[in-house]
């Protein structure tokens, strides 16, 4: 018999159906044993009868089997169940469940895997379990109801995104993973390579200089939901690797960027959060100089109910400043070196001078407080973007070094472009009211980048070493700071 998911078994009124899935609860009532079973669909009551009725040796010998077997099943064992699909009496109807008008009639049971006591409940919204425990028994945490929500939930945004992006004449591209290390703020990942001694790969802080090298290449249109990877220092709520909606545009400016996101943002809480309201629309656009002045920050929270867990206050960032002092008194830039500068102030750029001063087409895109993605206009000419390294300080042979593969491209007719980048994993949190991102990750890490569950970062072989031409040093005193 075919299996049929549980929250399908309504619609097998009468007829017998065979589901499966784990022990959610027990109860024993008399001679019968009420047993609710969860699968991913949801959770349906089984009603096992204790009493043998049958006269036949061979029946008899097989309702003992079961009648033991009931006995012996826990909560978390997983069970097969066939049975019939029976109205439950009114009095007995529970409305918090889809399957509450129902319940299945046990005919014959079978134990599919036991499993022992967890170390914590799963019934409850674990907010109350020490969080390092969920982490260090992920694959038991995502059995409660609200994580399972939370993924399926980010599931149904994330093929929404792609939905309303192919509508509008997206292309969705995978762009590599091993690349080249270069500076664009945080610090890289880096791979070894064993082929090439000596050498390394990095992982992509972002797809930011591939998708760019895409609309050289004339796609025009593209949009990825791209892992991201950054070692940076230790933070409550960031991961070493997250997800963003990544997305670059051809011929196109400032405006027709945010409008597009504008509206994918409108229509994500009209079709999957209609409990939701945005709290003005079009979104408000605010200065980075007055976000900075009236709210002390570049990212104010524009509530007007702040209590209110449905209120959505998004509003735009603009014209920030393209450079900044860094701790050494060094020019750096303060979103992406790609950026370009806003019209007015691309002569300054070239002229180095004005530096200071000099405004960028970064835009960013915030919700009740938090920044959830950033873009800008890109610099597509070679002279533009060597300019920018230049304020920075890199000599130009370095500047060849790092992003020659860049510079050279834009020497073949590169469009005018600008993208942005969506982090999937803060809007979800949000929209989910969760307080931290980890709550709609699969598996995430601490906030020091460990993955408590897996039990990485890890020690290697010293075989793999050796094939990679690495030496580890001081290898005592690295693992008693971790």
């Amino acid at each position: 018999m075919k299996r049929t998911l549980i929250k399908e078994a309504p619609y097998y009124l009468g007829k017998k159906i065979k589901v499966t899935g784990w022990v959610n609860s027990l109860r024993l009532h008399g001679k019968i044993i009420f047993i609710d079973l969860r699968d991913v669909s949801g959770i349906v009551q089984i009603v096992c009868p204790f009493e043998e009725n049958s006269k036949k040796p061979d029946e008899k010998k097989e309702g003992l089997k079961t009648e033991n077997l009931l006995k012996q099943i826990r909560p978390e064992w997983v069970i097969e169940v066939e049975g019939t699909v029976l109205e439950r009496p009114s009095k007995m109807i529970n409305p918090k469940i889809e399957t509450g008008k129902v319940e299945i009639l046990m005919e014959n049971l079978e134990v599919l895997a036991k499993a022992k006591a967890l170390p914590f409940s799963v019934e409850t919204d674990g907010y109350e379990i020490n969080e390092e425990k969920r982490m260090k028994y992920r694959y038991l945490d995502l059995r409660r109801q609200r994580m399972k929500k939370n993924l399926i939930h980010r599931h149904k945004l994330v093929q929404f995104m792609r939905d309303f992006l192919q509508k509008e004449g997206f292309i969705e591209v995978e762009t590599p993973i091993l690349t080249k290390s270069t500076p664009e703020g945080a610090r890289d990942f880096i791979v070894p390579s064993r082929l090439q001694p000596g050498k390394f790969y990095a992982l992509p802080q972002s797809p930011q200089q591939y998708k760019q090298l895409l609309m050289v290449g004339g796609l025009e249109k593209y949009f990825q939901v791209a892992k991201c990877l950054r070692d940076e220092d230790p933070r409550a709520d960031r991961q070493a690797e997250h997800t963003q909606l990544d997305i670059e545009m051809s011929f196109v400016e400032q405006t027709d960027v945010m409008n597009l996101i504008e509206s994918l943002l409108i229509e994500i809480v009209k079709k999957l959060y209609p409990e939701k309201r945005i709290q003005e629309i079009p979104f408000p656009w605010i200065t980075y100089q007055k976000a900075i002045q009236n709210y002390g920050i570049d990212r104010p929270d524009l509530r007007k109910e702040k209590t209110n867990k449905n209120l959505l206050a998004f509003c735009w960032v603009v014209d920030f400043p393209f450079f900044e002092k860094d701790e050494e008194g060094k020019w750096t830039f303060t979103h992406n070196p790609f950026s370009a500068p806003k019209p007015q102030f691309k002569n300054d750029l070239l002229n180095k001078r004005n530096i200071e001063g000099i405004l960028t087409t970064q835009y960013d895109i915030v919700l009740n407080g938090f920044e959830i993605g950033g873009g800008s206009i890109r610099n597509h000419e070679a002279e533009a973007l060597e300019a920018v390294f230049e304020i920075m300080g890199y000599k130009k042979e370095e500047i060849r070094e790092k992003f020659g593969h860049m510079l050279t491209a834009f020497d073949y007719g590169a469009p005018p472009h600008g993208g942005i980048a969506l982090g999937i994993d803060r809007i979800l949190s949000i929209l989910e009211n969760e307080p931290n991102i980890r709550e709609v990750i699969a598996f995430p890490k601490t906030g020091d980048s460990r993955d408590l569950m897996m039990g990485a970062p890890s020690d290697v072989l010293d075989k793999q070493l050796k094939e990679l031409n690495i030496k580890i040093v001081n290898k005592e005193k690295n693992r008693q700071k971790s």
